[in-house]
């Protein structure tokens, strides 16, 4: 009968072949370097000198690059460790690799940087079709086909390395319009990332209209006209739109219309201009409208031109001067005949009857500045009240008609005395206003007054006013009759 000398599943001689197994795997391990384990040789050309090392083949230690199963480092804090400016690039916005960490914060290095392939395998690669060329600042949309019409190719544009040069769009584009290309590095230099960024921000759907409307002459003119040293995007957009910051050379008039130059000129010729007057400060009128402009602006002087009626019109004055210099008061821009005066505007104003009298009545040999504003200057003082009442004809007369007059002053004795409530003036002055009689009324009869105040031992009984000063009849402590 067979023993069964077994461990478990195991035979003796197989747990014997495994021990052997283990022994030369372990002693090839040790004598090669751990050789072994690699999966290609690592890349030896020469870079960047980071520590000593210019190339990963000269990284004696898998350590060095690789962490410990059981340690909580990774793979991409090794490289960064050399690598420490792509460490700081992943952290700036504006560079690639912030971009691909944002898009796939996942990503590691190996991703685009595979090793192990050879001492002379591309370090880098990465699926160019998906490549977020647009977040660093210049779009691969308008760069689909070269100028052979075939696809474009990285190295087509990054020549040495993963580098730019500006060169490489200069060269590139020559190949399609070598004239334009060399007139237009002249004009704007040639950093051509400064204004275009690929899409293209200045190709060929670009329109001006956006910006600064093109047309008439300027549909022609050169862009470095307008543009002139623009080397990027900020000097392009704030050129200015005025006209007078490109034609203040062009400036016949050296300043003196302002800068203003559309109000006359348009963009479909510089010559000839039209002004529109309504702009001004001073519109144009009746006759004003055929006026020819050197009439006014003598000796080409626009600007400052007075724009008073008497400044151009002082040789045609009729009255000179005696009416002032408002020459608009009478007359008006439809003609300068048939003036008419406002005298409501005047210090006198008419009203009454004074609205139908004939201006040189007043204003006689056509003086009328300075022609005086009192009533007895045209109504002389009438002999029946010559020197009794003064000057001052408003007091009893009005502008309505000069009689009946009414007076309005202070009278010594009441006027509503009477029956009747009003006396009029001839009632008690017959014959001049300078004088006064009591007889006539109320049966005063002069015999009669006479004899009663003689009777009475009144003397000056010709004086009523002194004993009756409110014509009653018994004032004073003298008697009389009413």
């Amino acid at each position: 009968m067979q023993s069964n000398n077994r461990l478990g599943c195991l035979t003796g001689a197989g747990i014997f072949a495994a021990f052997i197994t283990s022994a030369v795997l372990l002693t090839l391990g040790l004598t090669s370097g751990a050789a072994m384990f690699s999966s290609g040789g690592l890349n030896a050309q020469g870079g960047e000198n980071l520590g000593g090392v210019t190339a990963h083949a000269q990284i004696a230690e898998c350590s060095a690059c690789h962490a410990e199963p059981w340690s909580n480092a990774t793979m991409d804090e090794r490289c960064a460790q050399c690598h420490q400016d792509i460490a700081l690039q992943i952290l700036d916005s504006t560079s690639l690799h912030f971009v691909v960490m944002r898009d796939d914060p996942s990503a590691a290095c190996r991703n685009c940087h595979p090793e192990h392939r050879g001492a002379f395998a591309a370090l880098t690669e990465f699926d160019a079709a998906n490549f977020p060329h647009e977040a660093l600042g210049f779009s691969l949309n308008g760069h689909r086909l070269n100028g052979l019409r075939l696809p474009f190719a990285c190295k087509d544009c990054h020549q040495d390395g993963y580098e730019f040069s500006p060169a490489i769009c200069d060269e590139c584009h020559r190949q399609s319009d070598s004239a334009f290309m060399a007139n237009h590095a002249s004009q704007f230099g040639g950093e051509c990332l400064a204004c275009h960024d690929g899409v293209d921000r200045y190709g060929d759907d670009f329109s001006h209209a956006k910006f600064f409307p093109l047309d008439g002459k300027h549909v022609e003119a050169d862009c470095a006209s307008c543009h002139a040293d623009a080397r990027d995007v900020s000097h392009l957009q704030s050129t200015p739109a005025d006209c007078f910051s490109c034609h203040q050379k062009d400036d016949a008039h050296r300043g003196a219309y302002g800068i203003a130059c559309g109000v006359c000129h348009s963009p479909a010729a510089w010559t000839p201009a039209q002004f529109d007057h309504n702009l001004a400060a001073f519109k144009l009128e009746g006759r004003h409208v055929d006026v020819a402009c050197a009439s006014c602006h003598v000796n080409n002087v626009y600007k400052g031109t007075p724009q008073d009626c008497y400044s151009c019109h002082k040789q045609d004055d009729e009255h000179n001067g005696s009416f002032g210099t408002a020459c608009e008061s009478c007359h008006n821009a439809a003609s300068w005949e048939g003036a008419t005066f406002d005298h409501s505007l005047s210090a006198f104003k008419l009203d009454g009857a004074h609205v139908n009298v004939a201006c040189e009545k007043c204003h006689v040999n056509n003086v009328y500045k300075g022609a005086s504003a009192a009533c007895v200057s045209c109504h002389a003082e009438p002999t029946a009240h010559l020197g009794q009442f003064g000057t001052e004809c408003a007091a009893c007369h009005t502008t309505a008609v000069w009689t009946p007059a009414q007076f309005n002053g202070e009278h010594t004795f009441p006027l509503n005395h009477g029956e009747g409530g009003t006396v009029s003036c001839k009632t008690c002055h017959p014959s001049s206003y300078g004088a006064y009689t009591c007889y006539g009324c109320h049966e005063h009869g002069e015999a009669r007054i006479q004899g009663k105040h003689l009777e009475e031992g009144i003397s000056n009984f010709q004086n009523c006013m002194e004993c009756h000063p409110t014509g009653r009849e018994h004032e004073g402590g003298e008697g009389g009759d009413d």
